[in-house]
């Protein structure tokens, strides 16, 4: 059960966004806004009211963020994306919530039937869905969507992904200390600062020692986000001046040996793999593999309803690297083959909210399957539409930066939208097997969007932004690009 702090550090956070706001340039607010936000505040604690979803540590700095800059802010907020295919994307994914909820006002019943003459004991039943749950969904999607639009206008040029790239660097570096401290004593920062465990203990025992969570629902996000610093790393090495790089050469080093505590082996082989490519391969081609990353798991349901996903080779390279993890990877795939067989009786628009689209006894309701997969999520809950909304928008950016260098083959590249394209590509393909969808994400996202409209030539290039601040309540303007009030 959370405690007051807990309480106390969502209530806070629209004014720490709102410092953030009046100190730092629009760029790093947003980001640390956002960041912050997922990095300190804590897990499955909420404020729940009537008829708007839940406020918890990735709503409420997304709702600050956009008040702030909606209100505070003289530059116009441009909100809609220039991309055709970007625009009916959003659109789908705030609009499937309305025919996913139509057509799931059906309660689900779970009963016992006892003696020849059978007598029916309802246990439990999952309530239907109503109009008036659509308001709700509809705003969280809206919520949802905040990191992604605004990162499109303000982190797309060079300098707003660079400092993304910083952001996820010193972010890890100052995680690294809680990290280490939990893989020395166990995890117990959330019990400490927020009163209780986010999770299952025994997940966080590995082998003779622990895994990190500190404030994030599980160690795979941690080491997931640790995986993002350590590439973000190596970019900012390869980019930094020659008398400089040695510095940041260490950091990089540092926050591997971080990454290899976090004891998490998908996340390792991500590192293993992409940290020489981002180090040495040209750009062109990180964003080709980050591009091919996207396609894939765009396309990863329908290739595992054809079956041509080759899952027992899989699980038999698994098998040669770790029998456990092997073990694990086959739970995985044999809970996907029964919730793909669950969302097969509504494919269109899914099962809507409140658990439905997992499989259950049919006497106690028990939940008998789990779904770890971000991908299966999405489809079991709604449906293809949501699904290909979901996704697409987020394999847009990289795929129209892949078609972008293979139109123009000759164009100078930003020797950061690389290493940023391979970190979306990444987590869309570590969300195949597990739920890492975060507003770190859709902040990623967004700013690869914007950056390959900005390559467009078909799009009109926006001006860059100068932010110049509203009056200050004394009534004294404040210089420099500060954004608000």
């Amino acid at each position: 059960m959370p405690n007051a702090i807990a309480y106390l550090a969502l209530l806070a956070w629209p004014a720490v966004c709102l410092v953030l706001f009046r100190t730092l340039k629009v760029e790093r607010a947003l980001i640390w806004s956002i960041l912050g936000g997922y990095l300190i505040l804590p897990p499955l604690a909420e404020f729940n009211f009537p008829l708007v979803p839940a406020m918890d540590k990735v709503t409420i700095p997304n709702l600050s963020v956009l008040a702030i800059m909606l209100f505070g802010m003289r530059e116009k907020l441009r909100l809609w994306p220039d991309n055709r295919i970007a625009q009916l994307l959003v659109v789908g994914l705030v609009l499937c919530t309305i025919p996913t909820v139509l057509t799931n006002g059906d309660a689900i019943l779970f009963e016992v039937l006892q003696g020849a003459d059978p007598i029916v004991f309802f246990v439990d039943a999952l309530p239907g869905q109503s109009v008036r749950d659509i308001g709700s969904v509809l705003i969280a999607q809206v919520l949802t969507l905040v990191p992604f639009l605004l990162a499109r206008q303000f982190l797309s040029t060079e300098a707003g992904l660079r400092e993304l790239l910083l952001a996820f660097m010193i972010g890890a570096l100052a995680y690294s200390i809680p990290s280490l401290t939990e893989i020395r004593l166990s995890p117990q920062m959330n019990i400490w600062v927020y009163g209780f465990f986010q999770h299952d203990f025994a997940q966080t025992i590995r082998g003779q020692g622990f895994r990190p969570i500190v404030f994030l629902p599980h160690g795979l996000w941690l080491a997931m986000f640790i995986c993002t610093g350590v590439i973000a790393a190596a970019a900012l090495a390869r980019a930094a001046p020659n008398q400089e790089r040695w510095k940041t050469v260490m950091l990089l080093a540092y926050l591997f040996v971080l990454l290899v505590l976090c004891k998490s082996a998908a996340s390792l082989v991500y590192g293993l793999f992409l940290v020489p490519l981002v180090l040495f391969v040209p750009t062109r081609w990180q964003i080709g593999l980050a591009a091919t990353f996207a396609v894939i798991a765009l396309t990863y349901p329908m290739l595992r309803n054809f079956g041509i996903i080759p899952l027992d080779a899989i699980l038999a390279q698994a098998e040669a690297f770790s029998p456990e993890r092997a073990q694990s990877l086959g739970y995985r795939f044999f809970n996907e083959e029964q919730l793909l067989g669950r969302a097969a009786e509504k494919p269109a628009f899914g099962w809507g909210g409140w658990g439905r689209s997992l499989l259950r006894d049919s006497e106690t309701g028990t939940i008998v399957t789990i779904p770890d997969g971000r991908w299966i999520i999405v489809f079991g809950t709604f449906g293809w539409l949501g699904y290909l909304s979901e996704f697409g928008l987020l394999a847009l950016p990289l795929i129209l930066m892949g078609v972008y260098i293979r139109r123009q083959p000759q164009a100078a590249l930003s020797p950061f939208v690389g290493p940023v394209a391979l970190i979306l590509g990444i987590t869309m393909m570590d969300m195949l097997l597990n739920a890492t969808l975060t507003p770190v994400t859709w902040l990623v996202a967004g700013a690869v969007l914007g950056h390959a409209e900005r390559l467009s030539p078909r799009v009109p290039q926006a001006p860059p932004h100068a932010l110049q601040s509203r009056p200050a309540l004394d009534g004294q303007a404040r210089p420099g690009p500060r954004t608000v009030l």
